[in-house]
C-alpha cells in the first residue's frame, strides 16, 4: 500500500497539495515535460528534504517554478534579451539561467551560486498547483537522483514511494523530456537540450555555443551519467546481439519503440518510459537502442540516451 498520498488534481487535491507545501513538505506534481518532486523554494528545510528524497547532490542546483513572468522578475534578473526569451517561449519547456536577485530563496536552490534557473511551466495542474501555493516552488525531477525520469504518477511512486508527502496525477506528460535550459548569464549558451529545439531558441538569439560543466554544473542534466536505468545501455543499436532487448525507432523488428513511424515528438514523449519498459524486459540484460536523429528533439532525446548509457559513477 502506498505510504505517499495520491491527489486528483481537482480543487480538493490541490488544496490538499498547497497545505502540504505550506507545511514544508514535498508533493510530486506534473509539467508538460516529466513530473516534478515539489518543495517551497524559499525554506531551507523544504529544500533540504529535496536533496534527502532523491539523494541528489547538493553541489547540483534546482530549477525554481513560478506561474508567469512577473513572478520570476522577483527572483531574476531580466535584460531585455531574457525578456525577448520570456516573451517567446513561456509558458512553455524552456528554464533560462539569469543573475539571481536577491528576494528570499534558500541558497540550496541556487547551490549558492550568483545565477538561479528558473521556468514557467505551461501545464494547467502546474500552474494551478503554483497559484493556489502563492510561491516558488523549487522542482527537480521526482525521482531518485540519476535514475529514469518520471513522466507517470506510477513512475514518481516506484521511485519516491514513502520518501514524499504526496503526489498530484495529472497523467502521462506530453512532452516527456526535461526542459531545454538556456543561460544568459555569460552570454547566450545552451545547458541542456531538451522540450524545446535548440533551432527553435537559435532563430531567435542566432547560434548557441554548449556551455556548463560536470565538476561544477551551474544547472542541472550536466553530470555525465543521469537518466539511467538498471541495465546497461547500447547506444545506436543498428544490429540486436544475442540476448539484448531492443528498443527502436522507426522501421524494424523491436520488442519496445521509441516511435515505429521515427516521429521525433512521439519517441520524446515515450523516451523515459519505454526506458523503464526496456529495464524491466532486459533482467539484467543489455538494452540495445535504435540510432535516433541528431535533430529537433532528436538533440535532447540523444543527449538522455548518452547520459543513461554513460559509465556508472562518471
Amino acid at each position: 500500500m502506498s505510504e505517499t498520498e495520491v491527489l486528483l488534481p481537482d480543487d480538493a487535491g490541490l488544496d490538499r497539495a498547497a497545505a502540504v507545501l505550506r507545511q514544508g513538505g514535498l508533493v510530486a506534481f506534473p509539467t508538460e515535460t516529466v513530473y516534478g518532486l515539489g518543495g517551497d523554494a524559499r525554506s531551507d528545510l523544504a529544500v533540504a528534504r529535496i536533496f534527502e528524497a532523491k539523494g541528489r547532490p547538493r553541489f547540483n542546483p534546482l530549477i525554481v517554478h513560478v506561474p508567469d513572468v512577473e513572478a520570476a522578475r522577483e527572483f531574476a534578473v531580466f535584460d531585455a534579451r531574457a525578456e525577448e526569451v520570456a516573451a517567446r517561449f513561456w509558458p512553455g519547456p524552456l528554464t533560462m539561467v539569469l543573475p539571481l536577485r536577491a528576494a528570499g530563496l534558500s541558497a540550496l536552490v541556487t547551490a549558492e551560486l550568483p545565477s538561479v534557473a528558473i521556468r514557467v511551466p505551461a501545464h494547467p495542474v502546474a500552474q494551478a498547483l503554483l497559484r493556489r501555493f502563492g510561491g516558488p516552488l523549487a522542482a527537480p525531477s521526482a525521482n531518485p537522483s540519476g535514475r529514469v525520469s518520471p513522466t507517470r504518477a506510477s513512475h514518481v511512486l516506484a521511485g519516491l514511494d514513502g520518501r514524499i508527502a504526496a503526489v498530484l496525477d495529472g497523467g502521462p506528460c506530453a512532452v516527456g523530456v526535461e526542459s531545454t535550459i538556456l543561460g544568459l548569464v555569460d552570454g547566450p549558451q545552451l545547458l541542456r537540450p531538451g522540450g524545446i529545439a535548440v533551432e527553435d531558441i537559435e532563430a531567435l538569439l542566432g547560434p548557441l555555443p554548449m556551455g556548463g560543466s560536470q565538476e561544477k554544473p551551474n544547472a542541472p542534466g550536466q553530470l555525465a551519467s543521469h537518466y539511467a536505468p538498471a541495465a546497461p545501455v547500447r547506444l545506436d543499436a543498428r544490429d540486436v546481439r544475442v540476448g539484448e532487448v531492443r528498443l527502436g525507432f522507426g522501421p524494424g523488428e523491436a520488442e519496445l519503440y521509441l516511435s515505429q513511424s521515427g516521429d521525433l515528438v512521439e519517441a520524446a514523449a515515450n523516451l523515459f518510459h519505454m526506458l523503464r519498459e526496456a529495464d524491466r524486459l532486459a533482467q539484467g540484460r543489455v538494452i540495445a537502442v535504435a540510432p535516433v536523429p541528431e535533430a529537433g528533439l532528436g538533440r535532447a532525446i540523444n543527449d538522455r540516451l548518452r547520459r543513461a548509457a554513460a559509465p556508472r559513477g562518471a
